[in-house]
């Protein structure tokens, strides 16, 4: 398989979708990002790290310093599947640079940011240099991930500096900056309006706050375990990040799951898609003054949380996704109460859609209100449920349907208007979706076993990954050595979308007045924790 126009010869890689994998060199990484924006591509991961195979010694005032020769990869979503690039860095003299991506694809802006801020890597050209992560926890030229993971030293605390802030100035204009901390338990993140008065002018965000060391942890766990950890890296997708690890895991490992595995892991993931749509649907209306949602959605959302205990032993299925398969099964007993919920569901949500629908209040607050037209949001890279409300028409489950999914025949929820209101209306639309695949799978779940042996592979390996999570697309990249290394996981990049969609946010928001930013940001619902491993 090849992009067409670029003269490299991909592998495909044992995956249920298709993906394939190629090293570049300079010019065709930067040939290809061109050639997929002309054919109506995206950019769906940045990531960088080290080649574990070649270790460079470099002898600076006497002392040995083993540094890793490190590598940039990119990975492109185009209607043939996702297409894996991956560029050999030289990482033994000064700072490693690649063609910047920025100009073709600005998403990839804060990708290459981290990149930097992580494995020392810097993006030639690229406008924006300023560091994503490195808030002064650690010294500006200690980078995480070229440290050896066995024997991670606790690196020197950096030095805290004044973040540069991009500003805007004029007649009227002031700052309101927001956080990093805030009211009740949502995670840290700084919001900087520009605004003249009520209107905003510009917005500018910091992240970042959440840094976890996550993507350097999972080079110190089993490969067979760490799936645990990828369920962990947003709590809200923890039945999707567990599965596009596990599906990572099994593509480097060339194993098959079980047929009734697969289709109970898409009933988890599907279950999980309702229960956060019926958060958010409540939530949406509380931040339009409408209570009333918020106390039924949450409502139905423990109600289905319960359901959840009941057939899978944990309210968020959580660790229920395993290498090979799933470590849960679906009893005759629940199927029943399973199906009744459904139906109760079902009613109770087309009949407060009816109300949001009918409420004037509501619609005044959502119509028009952070808007982003499909222009823009193609230009941006918008993607998953917010993409899909601006006419981003990608959804893995309908484009590369994998079992169960080329069974059951997703429809696609779309809406072109871009605003709060088509938000609400991909939420509604893809909760009576799932809802329709929950009966199906559950009616027609196929018998056999739930989980195939995985055997390691003597020889280093790669594998990745590519599911539709409720938020939008979730990708894992894993690299894993031979057995002369003990079967490590070398690199194992997880992408939430939310690295997409933080950016196009501060678009979003821009013409509105500041009282609508939380309703704009919740229509969102974006990841702190998912972006910033």
């Amino acid at each position: 398989m090849k992009i067409p126009g670029l003269d490299v010869e991909f592998n495909a890689l044992p995956a249920p979708v298709p993906i394939w994998h190629a090293r570049v060199t300079a010019q065709e990484w930067s040939t290809a990002a061109g050639l997929v924006r002309e054919r109506g591509g995206r950019l769906l991961a940045l990531w960088a790290g080290s080649s574990a195979d070649t270790l460079a010694i470099e002898s600076v005032a006497a002392t040995s310093v083993k540094t890793r020769a490190s590598a940039v990869f990119v990975s492109y979503v185009l209607l043939e599947g996702v297409f894996w690039l991956a560029l050999p860095l030289d990482g033994t003299v000064g700072q490693p640079q690649y063609p910047d991506l920025s100009a073709v694809f600005p998403a990839a802006a804060r990708m290459q940011r981290a990149a930097a801020d992580l494995c020392g890597v810097h993006a030639e050209g690229s406008p924006d240099p300023r560091p994503w992560l490195n808030h002064g926890a650690w010294a500006i030229d200690h980078h995480p991930l070229l440290q050896d993971p066995q024997a991670l030293p606790q690196p020197a605390p950096g030095e805290l500096v004044d973040y540069p802030f991009v500003r805007v100035e004029g007649d009227g204009v002031h700052e309101i900056a927001v956080g990093p901390v805030h009211a009740g338990i949502i995670e840290p993140g700084h919001f900087r309006f520009s605004v003249v008065g009520e209107k905003v002018l510009r917005l500018e965000q910091r992240l970042g706050y959440t840094h976890k060391g996550i993507e350097q942890r999972m080079t110190q766990m089993s490969p067979l375990e760490a799936y645990r950890l990828a369920g962990r890296v947003s709590g809200d997708t923890t039945v999707g990040y567990a599965w596009a690890y596990c599906m990572a895991l099994e593509s480097a490992t060339q194993t098959t799951i079980p047929p009734r595995a697969a289709w109970l892991r898409a009933l988890l993931l599907e279950r999980e898609r309702v229960a956060n749509h019926l958060g958010d649907l409540g939530a949406l209306g509380n931040d339009a003054a409408f209570a009333f949602a918020l106390a039924q959605f949450s409502r139905l959302r423990e109600d289905w949380l319960r359901n959840a205990k009941a057939a899978f032993g944990h309210r968020l299925m959580m660790d229920c996704i395993t290498p090979g398969g799933v470590a849960v099964d679906l009893e005759p007993a629940q199927i029943a109460p399973m199906l009744r919920l459904c139906d109760t569901v079902e009613t109770e949500v087309r009949r407060l859609a009816d109300i949001f629908e009918s409420h004037a209040g509501l619609q005044d607050r959502f119509l028009t209100t952070g808007r982003v037209t499909p222009a823009l949001a193609s230009q941006l890279g918008l993607t998953g449920l917010a993409g899909r409300a601006s006419s981003q028409a990608w959804d893995v489950r309908c484009d590369h349907p994998f079992a169960p999914y080329a069974d059951l025949h997703v429809a696609m929820a779309i809406h072109k208007n871009g605003d709060v209101a088509a938000r609400v209306a991909v939420r509604f639309e893809e909760v009576f979706e799932s809802l329709r695949l929950i009966r199906d799978m559950v009616t027609h779940v196929p018998s056999g076993p739930l989980r195939s042996d995985i055997a390691l592979a003597h020889q280093a390996t790669i594998g990745a990954g590519w599911v539709e999570g409720w938020r939008g697309e979730l990708f894992v990249a894993l690299e894993l050595s031979g057995a002369d290394r003990g079967h490590r996981i070398l690199r194992c990049h997880l992408h939430d979308p939310s690295w997409q969609n933080w950016p196009v946010l501060e678009h979003a928001v821009m013409g509105n007045i500041v009282a609508d930013f939380p309703l704009i940001n919740k229509s969102f619902n974006l990841s702190y924790s998912g972006q910033d491993l």
